[in-house]
C-alpha cells in the first residue's frame, strides 16, 4: 500500500511539473520575444525580458503598434505568484490591449480596463501597471501609471534618471479610479528603461536589497549601449550581487530607445 502511494504521488508530481511547464511556454508564447521587434522600423528600437521566479510568473511586457505613427509600451505586476497569478496577467494583458487598440490615451485605457477587470474579480487579485504610447514622429511619450515602479528616462545629453511620475490606484483594486497622464518629450537618441520591483528587490544571501541606487549605477555604466545591451548589463549586475541566492520575484524589463522621425523621401533619420 505504501508502494503504490508513492508511485501515485510520484505520478501526479510528473503530471504537474508537465503541466506548468506546458504553462510557461504558453505564457512566454504569448509576450513578443522576437527581436529585432520592428526591423522595417528605423525610429526606434527596443528589447525586453522576463524571468519568472517560479514555472509561470505574473509579471508582462508587451509592446505593439495600434498603427502607423504609435507604439505602445506596457510593463505589469500582478500581485502573488505562480498560477493564479499567472491567468490574472493574460487576462489583464488582454483587457489591456483591446482598451489601447481603441486608440485612447493610456490613462483612460487604465480607467476602462480597471473598471471591467473589477466587475469579475472575485480573488480581490490587483495588477500594477506602467502603460505609455510613443507618438512616433514627434517623440512625445504620452504615460499613465498605475502605482508601478518609477520609469527611468535617459536624454542623449544626459543620464539614466528617475522619472517621478504621478501613481494612479492599482488596476483590479477599485472602480471608479481615475489616472493621470505624464507626457514627456524625447529627443532622438533618448532611451526609456522600466522594469518590474523584482530588478530593485532582488536579494542576496545577507537579505540586501540591489536597489534602485545599485541599478541607475548599472543604467548609467550600460547607458551607451543598444536597448538589449542595457538589460543584460542590469541582469549581470542584479546576478553579481545576488549571487547563489535564490530568486524570490519575477523580474522583467524593457528599454526602448527613440531614434527620431524617419524622412519619408530618403527612408534615412531626420
Amino acid at each position: 500500500d505504501y508502494t503504490e502511494r508513492i508511485e501515485t504521488i510520484t505520478a501526479d508530481t510528473a503530471r504537474i511539473e508537465a503541466e506548468l511547464e506546458l504553462g510557461s511556454h504558453i505564457q512566454t508564447g504569448i509576450l513578443p520575444n522576437k527581436f529585432p521587434a520592428f526591423p522595417d522600423r528605423k525610429e526606434f528600437d527596443l528589447y525586453a525580458v522576463m524571468d519568472p521566479a517560479r514555472e509561470v510568473g505574473g509579471d508582462f511586457y508587451d509592446y505593439f503598434l495600434p498603427d502607423k505613427d504609435h507604439l505602445t509600451l506596457t510593463i505589469a505586476d500582478v500581485s502573488g505568484k505562480g498560477v493564479p497569478a499567472a491567468m490574472f496577467m493574460m487576462a489583464t494583458k488582454i483587457v489591456l490591449n483591446n482598451q489601447v487598440s481603441m486608440r485612447i490615451s493610456p490613462a483612460l485605457a487604465l480607467e476602462m480596463a480597471n473598471n471591467r477587470i473589477c466587475e469579475n474579480n472575485y480573488e480581490d487579485m490587483f495588477v500594477t501597471v506602467w502603460l505609455a504610447t510613443l507618438e512616433i514622429q514627434t517623440g512625445k511619450l504620452f504615460t499613465s501609471n498605475a502605482g508601478h515602479e518609477y520609469p527611468v528616462i535617459k536624454q542623449p545629453d544626459g543620464s539614466f534618471e528617475l522619472f517621478k511620475d504621478r501613481h494612479g490606484f492599482v488596476v483590479g483594486g477599485m472602480e471608479g479610479v481615475k489616472y493621470k497622464e505624464e507626457v514627456i518629450q524625447l529627443k532622438p537618441g533618448a532611451k526609456v528603461f522600466v522594469y518590474t520591483d523584482g530588478v530593485p528587490e532582488a536579494t542576496n544571501s545577507n537579505n540586501e536589497l540591489f536597489g534602485t541606487d545599485r541599478m541607475l549605477k548599472a543604467l548609467r555604466e550600460a547607458e551607451d549601449g543598444t536597448p538589449e545591451e542595457i538589460l543584460k548589463a542590469v541582469r549581470a549586475a542584479v546576478d553579481e550581487f545576488t549571487g547563489d541566492a535564490e530568486q524570490f520575484d519575477d523580474l522583467t524589463m524593457l528599454c526602448m530607445e527613440y531614434r527620431g522621425p524617419v524622412s519619408e523621401n530618403t527612408g534615412t533619420e531626420e
